[in-house]
């Protein structure tokens, strides 16, 4: 635990710990693109994650599609996983970085409505951190803010090694 009242665990986030309600939630591109990071994990876990977010961004012409964005797939009796659009394009070669933090912002205020009615906890990697090329210094603070600050337990896993 930090200051923060966030949860710092080593392992896996597609295996989180504990006991109830877990939605998994991590940040995806406004590409429609899967395939790099943390949600090649997902889908080697669950389809259903990867295909709702392929059909959401589709259809994109008639949903809520885009950067602040999250929709929840159930993968199990007590899983969810929340695909939160926080990202514009990708990464390449060195234009700059991808994150969008006033999207993960909006996402994770989105987030928090549907974790309390489910009355689940949240568990994630270092979202935004990773391919979206953020910094934790910077979405750490969102997480406290939007889900911790309700009373939401989050835990965020580092894998080992």
């Amino acid at each position: 635990m930090t200051g923060t009242g966030i949860r710092y665990t080593k392992g896996d986030a597609t295996a989180p710990q504990g006991k109830g309600v877990k939605i998994i939630a991590h940040v995806c591109n406004d590409l429609g693109g899967w395939g790099k990071g943390f949600v090649v994990a997902l889908s080697r876990r669950w389809p259903e994650p990867e295909a709702a977010y392929r059909r959401w961004h589709r259809e994109r012409a008639g949903n809520d599609f885009g950067l602040g964005a999250v929709r929840c797939v159930r993968v199990g009796p007590y899983l969810w996983v929340a695909n939160m659009v926080g990202q514009r394009g990708i990464r390449t070669g060195s234009k700059g970085v991808p994150v969008r933090y006033e999207a993960i912002d909006a996402a994770l205020h989105a987030l928090a409505d549907k974790a309390e009615e489910l009355g689940a906890s949240v568990h994630m990697p270092r979202i935004g951190c990773g391919l979206a090329g953020g910094r934790w210094s910077r979405v750490e603070p969102l997480i406290a803010e939007r889900l911790v600050a309700r009373g939401i337990p989050v835990t965020v896993y580092d894998h080992d090694g």
